[in-house]
């Protein structure tokens, strides 16, 4: 009998100690984290990449607040200001009123999206040439080495025992060089090892792949 699948959303771990570093996101990583200069940043890359998981990183390290449909909140109080996922829900006035004050009070904001600044089109012009003047940097594809960790850290996030070192190599040789093509593996890894009461295998995953 085939148990039934509960997705209780296991917390990923965001800290920087669970942050891999590989050359795809290095130079990303040291412009965020490794800086001593006040800068706004423009942060550009796949999904799953790792973007939120940096801004995470960079919001705690430098006291930011997110942005969350919250400007009155953020006008109130002189802190850097993180806006993720953009271009998503976001509301153009409040971007452009944020900046306004971040530029005001000597404050920095870091910008996240899955889509480039270049290839949106804003209906607030004085948004899009104020945005122009941000860093822009990209997480890039991910190398072999960043997907075996980001492999490791999955399992880990999600508790599943990989007893089988080799299982990493197979995964790797079959799969494609995608961060979302890894994390839609895992998930459904995860969900029929939950369904089946099985334990991981490569015979399993070849089933998936």
């Amino acid at each position: 009998m085939e148990q039934k699948y509960f997705n209780y959303n296991l917390k990923a771990h965001l800290s920087i100690d669970d942050y891999f570093i590989g050359d795809s996101n290095k130079d990303s990583y040291n412009h965020l984290i490794n800086n001593n200069f006040s800068k706004n940043f423009f942060l550009n890359g796949p999904n799953k990449s790792g973007k939120s998981h940096l801004g995470s990183i960079w919001k705690k390290k430098f006291h930011a607040i997110s942005y969350n449909n919250n400007l009155n909140q953020i006008l109130g109080k002189k802190l850097n200001v993180l806006v993720d996922n953009f271009f998503q829900n976001t509301n153009e006035e409040d971007i452009f009123h944020i900046i306004n004050h971040c530029n005001l009070n000597n404050l920095n904001i870091l910008i996240i999206s899955n889509i480039s600044l270049f290839d949106y089109q804003f209906e607030l012009k004085d948004l899009s040439s104020r945005l122009k003047t941000f860093i822009n940097i990209k997480i890039n594809l991910p190398d072999d080495q960043l997907l075996m960790n980001l492999m490791i850290k999955l399992f880990n996030d999600k508790q599943i025992i990989v007893k089988n070192p080799e299982i990493f190599n197979y995964i790797l040789k079959r799969v494609d060089r995608s961060y979302e093509k890894v994390f839609i593996l895992i998930d459904k890894i995860d969900k029929i090892l939950f369904e089946k009461n099985k334990q991981l295998t490569i015979p399993l995953i070849k089933e998936l792949i």
